[in-house]
This record gives structure tokens, C-alpha cells and sequence, in this order.
């Protein structure tokens, strides 16, 4: 019993940190209809921007702050520059343009601060909670980074939900036509749905380097995987779904992970992946079933 409820919480907070990442994916896809494989990539430059500025003598908070808004900055520049130009052809131009930037700015991150492995310094105590003689696997750190994800959970529902410029992106990615009839300016949309994006994504970054993770260029990468396969779970389009996605594939592999082994978790991320595309093609969340000729 007490294993079992390790690896719950155990699980739960690290679907907190896939929900993290899935929120970022999420945002992207509502706003853009694009899904950016580079947002790992963006999400460790702004990881080390905040690394950089703690080891500088910078408090935690402030190498935070610093990291959104170079996020902002970083997204609405790749917009503007590089996504701008094939935002008008064939839908596949954007990603496979966004699997070059993933190259490009992994690349310019290890070169601008190293391949070495870092630890990023957490804002709270990372020793559990103790209830009694019992031991729980639970941190202050871990009540942070669960925090977190729904503050940013809620913040994203206010965003799409009850504010017009919300809603303007909404139809700036669903029908730029229409939407510039309508008096909606869908360039700045697009650039400002690439820019939140990208702060959700530093978010997330920050919050996953917190919790133990060794900061390198590429320390994303798994989490790239497990973030689009909670996405995927709870529905492209639904933030909620990220959330409940990223804490239901937490769970899901950390059960694995403590029965079966560290052998198999990757296996069994793909199995559910695969189930969800078979059994709900737009995710447990989607709110429009698919059309059939």
C-alpha cells in the first residue's frame, strides 16, 4: 500500500510537469492551428536565460520574470521572421519549419552555454513532507510546480474564454478570412499566439528544471514526447484536457514504472498514445467529433 502511494504522488506531480509542457502545446494549437515541435527547444534557451542570471547572484524570481518575457520576446521574433513567410502555404510548411528551428536553436543554446549538465537551484525545499513516522513523496517544491500549472491552467481558460482578444485569436487560427472581415488583425494575432505560447513554454521549463531535472540543451527532449502525448490525450484544443492528460499519463507510467520498470515506460506511452488515436481521435476533451464522408 505504501508503494502504491508513492508512486501516486510520485506520478501525479510528474503529470504536472507533462501537463506543463501540454498547456504550452495546447496554447500554440488554438491560436495558430500549428503544432510547434520546436517549443522544447524554446522553452530550455529561456531555462538557461533564468539559469544564467541565478548563477549571475539573481534571485529565483527575477531570473522567472526575466525568462517570460524573453519567451514573449523569442516567440513573437520566430513568428515574425521565420513562421511569416510559409504561414500561407501547406499547412506541413510551418512544422517541418518548426523541426528546423528545434535543430537550429538547440544548436545556438549549447553554443552560447555549453553541453555541460547544471543544476537549476529550486525556489522551494525539495525533502518531503513527513505525517507521523511516515514519509510522504511529496515537496514544497512539488506543491509549487503544481501550482503553477493551474494558475497557468486558469489563466489560459480566462484568456480563450472571456476576453475579446482571446476570442480574436480563436478566429484568427480557425479562419483568417473571415476573421479579417470581421475587423480582426490576424497578423497580430498569430504573433501574439506565438508569444504566450512561448511563455507558457519558459514556464514550463522553469518549473521541470526545478524539480531535479539536469539542465542541458536538450534536457527537454523526452518531455517533448510525454508533453504531446498528454496533449493528444486530453485534446489539442482543450486546456482542462492538458492538464487531466498530462496528470492521467503521469499516473499511468509511474504505475508502470514502479510494477514493471524504467524498461517499459517508453512502450507504454506509445500504447496509450495509440489507443487514444484509435478510440477518441480528438482527445477525451474534444468538444467537435470529426466528420465522415
Amino acid at each position: 500500500m505504501q508503494q502504491f502511494i508513492t508512486l501516486t504522488v510520485a506520478g501525479a506531480v510528474q503529470g504536472a510537469v507533462y501537463a506543463a509542457f501540454a498547456l504550452a502545446l495546447v496554447l500554440i494549437w488554438r491560436s495558430t492551428r500549428i503544432v510547434n515541435f520546436a517549443q522544447g527547444a524554446m522553452a530550455a534557451a529561456t531555462t538557461f536565460i533564468a539559469l544564467a542570471l541565478i548563477e549571475a547572484g539573481q534571485s529565483y524570481w527575477v531570473a522567472l520574470l526575466v525568462a517570460l518575457v524573453s519567451g514573449f520576446v523569442l516567440g513573437a521574433v520566430i513568428e515574425r521572421v521565420v513562421i511569416r513567410p510559409v504561414e500561407g502555404g501547406p499547412e506541413l510548411n510551418a512544422v517541418i519549419v518548426t523541426l528546423g528551428l528545434f535543430i537550429a536553436i538547440q544548436a545556438l543554446v549549447a553554443i552560447v552555454f555549453g553541453n555541460d549538465e547544471r543544476a537549476f537551484p529550486p525556489p522551494f525545499d525539495r525533502v518531503g513532507f513527513t505525517v507521523g513516522e511516515t514519509n510522504i513523496a511529496l515537496t514544497p517544491n512539488n506543491l509549487y510546480t503544481i501550482g503553477g500549472v493551474l494558475v497557468t491552467l486558469v489563466l489560459l481558460i480566462v484568456l480563450f474564454r472571456y476576453t475579446p482578444v482571446g476570442l480574436a485569436m480563436r478566429a484568427s487560427a480557425f479562419g483568417q478570412e473571415v476573421a479579417r472581415l470581421l475587423g480582426v488583425r490576424v497578423s497580430r494575432m498569430l504573433t501574439l499566439g506565438w508569444a504566450l505560447a512561448a511563455v507558457v513554454g519558459a514556464v514550463a521549463g522553469v518549473l521541470i528544471a526545478g524539480e531535479g531535472s539536469s539542465v542541458t540543451p536538450n534536457f527537454m527532449d523526452a518531455l517533448i514526447v510525454y508533453g504531446f502525448v498528454a496533449a493528444v490525450l486530453g485534446g489539442l484544443d482543450s486546456p482542462i484536457g492538458a492538464v487531466v492528460g498530462g496528470v492521467a499519463l503521469g499516473l499511468l507510467l509511474g504505475y508502470v514504472r514502479g510494477y514493471l520498470g524504467d524498461e517499459v515506460v517508453n512502450l507504454a506511452a506509445l500504447v496509450i498514445l495509440i489507443v487514444v488515436l484509435l478510440v477518441r481521435p480528438g482527445g477525451l476533451f474534444s468538444s467537435a467529433q470529426a466528420r465522415r464522408a
